[in-house]
């Protein structure tokens, strides 16, 4: 039977306790997220022989969560991706925030969503289990305009599936963007690169960028370009033709399926271990990152060396910096409106 465990993890440097919640469902698969950011920090499934590892870059303790952690696992809002200068205009109104990637705004800020504390509001372990997670984000936090309260939910269903539903509402019209920024490595968890992880990605676009990773405004396509996952192909055939600093995949892929409807995104497949993950998500886009900044400086779980090119990370998403370009899919909530998005990780295994 589905179970949810409750334990300690540590306390952040101000003293506030955080806990973990080790959700299993009927097949033995394990997820476990903090309240300290809403992070998943642990995410186990069996590969094609029935053994069960944990396929997610993280830490064994909160300290790294907070002091150095690269979003591992996080729960990224209020903006995810970058917002250029850090600045935008909002019926007539102009907000400047932190400009915390050089000079832009990456991820929410200097402490954006995956640095704060949620409040577990209900677990259940109907059809798997599942936690939901509530945050109360004020007005004028990292310059945002509008209180806005948030909520996510971690379920692992019975048929292995990862399924992350968000919700938002606001008193004052702002920019929302919410998604997960797990570390994927199907094979160990991050030991190894994912160079020959077979993706395809269901885009026949893409959103080019600038030196400093900002959307130009074009929508381009993906043919002839190393960008192109149309047909699946391991992640590292191409990757050495991409030119940029440093080397690798960094971009937003503007998916078929725009209705809002959920619908496939993307799959993954390692074929040492036999594992597959599909991506299914009701968003316009999804980012598609190799660990490019990863640099062997950060230690993580059983001590593992994170080294470049160590995960993928499959960001499910609104365009980067849309609240700067019109013709881009609104991420505008406003008051009486509830923003909404489902994301699932869905596996597999082959015989």
């Amino acid at each position: 039977m589905p179970t949810i465990q409750k334990t300690p993890f540590g306390s952040t440097s101000d003293g506030q306790a955080a806990e973990l919640y080790t959700l299993t469902n009927d097949q033995g698969a394990i997820a476990k997220v903090t309240t300290y950011g809403a992070i998943l920090t642990e995410f186990w499934v069996p590969d094609r022989d029935g053994r069960l590892d944990d396929i997610v870059l993280g830490f064994d303790t909160i300290e790294p969560y907070e002091t150095k952690s690269p979003h591992f696992g996080s729960t990224i809002g209020r903006v995810g991706n970058r917002i250029a200068g850090g600045r935008f205009e909002l019926d007539g109104r102009v907000f400047q925030m932190a400009q915390n990637n050089g000079s832009n705004h990456l991820h929410g800020g200097l402490k954006g969503y995956d640095r704060r504390f949620w409040t577990v509001e209900e677990t259940s372990t109907q059809g798997g289990a599942s936690v939901r997670l509530f945050l109360l984000d004020p007005d004028g936090e990292e310059g945002y305009p509008g209180t806005v309260q948030a909520w996510v939910t971690y379920t692992i269903t019975n048929d292995n599936v990862l399924r992350l539903d968000y919700r938002a509402t606001t008193d004052q019209a702002t920019p929302i963007n919410l998604t997960n920024h797990t570390y994927w490595n199907l094979k160990d968890g991050g030991e190894s690169d994912v160079l020959e992880h077979v993706l395809q990605v269901n885009a026949d676009s893409y959103t080019p960028v600038d030196d400093v990773l900002i959307p130009t405004g074009h929508i381009s396509s993906v043919g002839g370009t190393p960008l192109d996952f149309r047909a699946a192909k391991p992640i590292g055939q191409d990757i050495a033709l991409m030119g940029n600093d440093p080397l690798g995949y960094d971009h937003n892929f503007v998916l078929r399926s725009s209705d809002g409807s959920l619908a496939l995104a993307a799959n993954v497949y390692e074929p040492t271990t036999g594992r597959s993950m599909e991506a299914w998500t009701t968003e316009p886009g999804i980012q598609v990152y190799s660990g490019n900044f990863l640099d062997g400086s950060l230690l993580g779980k059983k001590n593992a060396t994170y080294s470049q090119y160590h995960a993928l990370c499959l960001e499910t998403q609104h365009f980067p910096d849309s609240v700067n370009h019109p013709h881009f899919p609104t991420m505008v909530l406003r008051p009486g409106e509830t923003y909404r998005q489902t994301t699932e990780y869905r596996f597999f295994t082959d015989k």
